[in-house]
C-alpha cells in the first residue's frame, strides 16, 4: 500500500492537467483556474486520510472546486469591470479545433458565472442535471433553467460556432 502523501503526489501527476483545463473553463483564465486548483488541491489534502475510494478521488476534488468557484465569483459579484471586447488570446496553431476552442471559451467568458458553470458541468464535465445540482447546490430545475438561457445566449455570442443542447463543442476535453 502506497503512503497517503504519495497517493496525493501521484493524483496530482496524473489529473492534475484535467483539473486545470476544467478550472480554465469555469474562471476564464489561467492564473484564476491555477489558483482554483490549488486551492481545491489543499483543501483536499487536508482531508485526504478520509477519502477511502481512489475511484472516488477527482470527484471529490472536482466538486472542491466546482463549490469554490462559485464561493469566489460571490465574493466579487459587483467588483468586476465589464469590457467590451475579451482580449483573444494567440495561439500559434490555427486548425478548427483550436479555433471553435477559442470562440467557445470567449462565448463562456461573457456568460454570467454560474450559466457558465452549469454549461462546463454538463457538457464538458459530461455530468447529469442532477449531479451538477449537487455539485453546485441548487435544484434540478435550476440548472434546467440556466443551461437553457445559457445556451440561449452562447446562441446569440457566437453564431458561428455550432451550440446544440446534445453537445456544444468543447475541445481539448480530458
Amino acid at each position: 500500500m502506497r503512503e497517503p502523501d504519495q497517493q496525493f503526489q501521484d493524483f496530482v501527476a496524473a489529473r492534475g492537467p484535467a483539473l486545470l483545463r476544467t478550472a480554465l473553463l469555469l474562471t476564464g483564465s489561467q492564473e484564476a483556474s491555477e489558483d482554483l486548483v490549488q486551492s481545491a488541491l489543499e483543501k483536499a489534502l487536508r482531508h485526504w486520510s478520509r477519502i477511502k475510494v481512489e475511484a472516488a478521488t477527482e470527484g471529490y476534488v472536482r466538486q472542491i472546486m466546482y463549490r469554490e468557484n462559485v464561493s469566489v465569483w460571490r465574493q466579487r459579484r459587483g467588483r468586476e469591470f465589464p469590457m467590451a471586447e475579451i482580449p483573444e488570446p494567440r495561439v500559434a496553431d490555427s486548425t478548427v479545433a483550436v479555433n471553435d476552442w477559442l470562440v467557445m471559451r470567449q462565448a463562456l467568458l461573457r456568460l454570467a458565472p454560474r450559466q457558465r458553470t452549469v454549461l462546463v458541468l454538463r457538457y464538458y464535465e459530461d455530468l447529469t442535471e442532477e449531479q451538477v445540482a449537487v455539485a453546485m447546490g441548487v435544484s434540478v430545475g435550476t440548472v434546467k433553467s440556466q443551461t437553457a438561457k445559457a445556451l440561449d445566449r452562447l446562441r446569440r455570442i457566437a453564431p458561428g460556432v455550432p451550440v446544440t443542447p446534445a453537445a456544444p463543442r468543447f475541445c481539448c476535453s480530458s
